[in-house]
């Protein structure tokens, strides 16, 4: 009797720890959830970002060769054309990157925080992240970012605007050499062009003998 109490007992306890730790685990898993939960906008541009960057490389390689390599006249159409084409694979890979970031990101962050992070702390991480206060600056981070850009472009014009036109004189200088005066010889054109667009007569004149 006393032996049938004791694997009784025993059984008991065995369960007992079983469900314990099932239930810490669904705890675990349900703080990790929360915990990505919080942080969806911030996964979302992350997703955003992936897909876009290949986009930005595919532009950046297309410029040069649209200015050097395409008749002017083509240039318009072929820049749409590639436009169309980077719209298109944003359309079709955005939603597969967005897709696949959520999938992995319960994963991902619970390998990241395991053995980092006891309940209790990932209970404190959740409250710290839902806090309205924490929310509402971090929505003013797109705000006070462009404001710190503003200011630092500003404060440092004054310095750096005479390097940029040197800087852009000597390439142009650069460029004319390397053309024979084609560069001079367009900017002149282009700059009569435009006086004849404000003065309206200078160019009217040569149009109508």
């Amino acid at each position: 009797m006393k032996l049938t109490k004791t694997v009784w007992a025993a059984v008991m306890a065995t369960a007992l720890a079983a469900t314990s730790l099932t239930a810490h685990a669904q705890s675990r898993k349900e703080l990790v959830q929360k915990l990505v939960a919080v942080q969806q906008a911030s996964l979302e541009a992350t997703a955003r970002g992936l897909a876009e960057a290949p986009a930005r490389q595919l532009v950046g390689a297309a410029q040069p060769i649209l200015a050097q390599a395409v008749p002017p006249e083509k240039r318009e159409a072929t820049g749409k054309a590639v436009d169309a084409e980077i719209k298109k694979y944003l359309d079709a890979a955005g939603p597969i990157v967005r897709a696949s970031t959520n999938k992995v990101s319960q994963g991902a962050v619970l390998s990241g925080i395991e053995g980092k992070f006891t309940d209790d702390e990932l209970k404190q991480l959740v409250t710290m992240l839902e806090s309205p206060v924490l929310k509402k600056y971090q929505g003013m981070l797109p705000e006070l970012s462009k404001n710190l850009v503003e200011q630092a472009v500003a404060d440092a014009r004054p310095q750096v605007d005479p390097k940029l036109q040197a800087a852009q004189e000597n390439i142009r200088k650069i460029l004319d050499k390397a053309t024979d005066g084609k560069l001079s010889q367009m900017a002149a054109q282009a700059q009569a062009a435009q006086a004849a667009q404000q003065g309206g007569q200078p160019a009217a004149q040569p149009k109508g003998k």
